[in-house]
């Protein structure tokens, strides 16, 4: 029987604000597409909007990453983080606007900006080398619970009210409000808060690059290429849409994708620790590559489902497993640091991603679209084998 002991108070609580979190943003995500096209938004102006949005989210958990370790806080970056992700979610059916709605995204992704680095920071703190996979991985089947209960809200609300999507971002504000009262309940650690603490520019965070170890300049590189071929969930979705399912279709093999990852995220990495986290992210990356060459070809619906599942292994195997990596090789004092900056970058590599598949989608095709980065990944395969070594425990 597994002994659940290296999870502790703090643990449980952030991840049960996660779980809450999820819900609240998951029951809107899968929607997102078809509503977006509903008030008027082409295919490319999503992939726009998406990754912008993105952008903002990975600049700020950069900048909020360094200020957290820097201010020796965790606490209050969480917090504020939370409670603009839950006040967003209702912004969203207020104006129909494109700038309002942009707004409104950006607002959501700037909150998980600010919570990000110092939230994972904390997951480290109370981690030891050889069980982050562990600490990481239970934390990501909570969050992916939350994915995977929020659409099942919103399947059963537009099973009795078709098509009334707006409602939808006004129910999401009772899981936000549970997520923000949750955050109340954590501490900071008194030794870690330093008194005097320097400023921090909004790019500083950009510096730490250049004086970071190696093998994270190594294993970064080869996470921002991945990130740059690896676009937004919401065009998997659309292609399901447009490949003739129904909306309950739709959302049902999103809930599919998150069980999937929240059954498999905590014992992948549980496996992590055990074989190597190397090891088991090559192995997500390779499902990976499977699922989209797969997605590039196949018109079976019963086949889309099986894809699904492969795409919930690989996120379950990679995730959670990518954040202890890069935990497990930097100093502890600049954990926050370290995973905003790789997040910083990696959203600016997330903007391009959406927007080239939008484009790509819209000249040449979703097939070509899923093609180009199923063949790519497999390249990726060869370089995380040979080029980034594995985190010493």
């Amino acid at each position: 029987m597994l002994c659940l002991k290296f999870l502790t108070r703090t643990i449980w609580i952030l991840s049960f604000i996660s779980l809450f979190t999820d819900i609240a943003s998951e029951m809107l995500y899968p929607i997102m597409p078809v509503y977006l096209k509903s008030i008027g938004f082409s295919i490319v102006y999503i992939g726009i909007l998406e990754g912008l949005a993105e952008a903002v989210a990975g600049l700020s958990k950069g900048y909020f990453g360094k200020r957290s370790d820097s201010s020796g806080k965790r606490v209050p970056f969480v917090q504020v983080g939370y409670v603009l992700s839950a006040i967003s979610k209702p912004m969203m059916a207020i104006c129909i606007l494109p700038l309002w709605v942009f707004f409104a995204r950006s607002l959501d992704r700037f909150g998980k900006g600010i919570r990000t680095g110092a939230r994972d920071a904390m997951l480290s703190d109370e981690a030891t080398p050889i069980t982050k996979g562990k600490v990481f991985g239970f934390h990501r089947s909570m969050d992916t619970l939350g994915a995977a209960i929020g659409p099942i809200i919103a399947l059963i609300y537009l099973s009795y009210y078709p098509e009334n999507y707006k409602t939808l971002f006004i129910i999401a504000i009772i899981p936000g409000a549970l997520s923000v009262l949750a955050s109340l309940l954590l501490k900071d650690k008194k030794n870690k808060i330093k008194e005097g603490a320097k400023t921090v520019s909004f790019f500083s965070f950009f510096s730490y690059w250049q004086s970071s170890p190696l093998v994270y300049r190594k294993l970064t590189a080869g996470l921002l290429v991945f990130a740059l071929i690896n676009s937004s969930d919401i065009f998997l979705l659309l292609h399901l849409k447009q490949s003739g399912l129904s909306d309950t279709h739709v959302i049902g093999a999103y809930i599919f994708y998150n069980l999937i990852y929240a059954v498999f995220a905590f014992p992948l990495g549980i496996l992590a620790d055990k074989l190597g986290l190397k090891k088991i992210y090559i192995a997500g990356l390779i499902v990976f590559g499977m699922v989209y060459l797969g997605m590039a070809f196949n018109t079976d619906p019963v086949i889309y489902f099986i894809l699904f599942f492969g795409y919930g292994l690989y996120a379950a195997a990679t995730e959670g497993i990518s954040k202890a990596w890069i935990s497990n090789i930097t100093d502890g004092k600049d954990t926050a640091t370290a995973i905003g900056t790789f997040a910083g970058f990696q959203s600016i590599c997330a903007m391009f991603a959406s927007t080239f598949a939008g484009i790509i989608w819209y000249y040449f095709g979703a097939s070509t679209s899923f093609f180009i980065t199923g063949i790519m990944t497999c390249f990726l395969c060869i370089y995380f084998n040979f080029k980034v070594p594995s985190p010493k425990k």
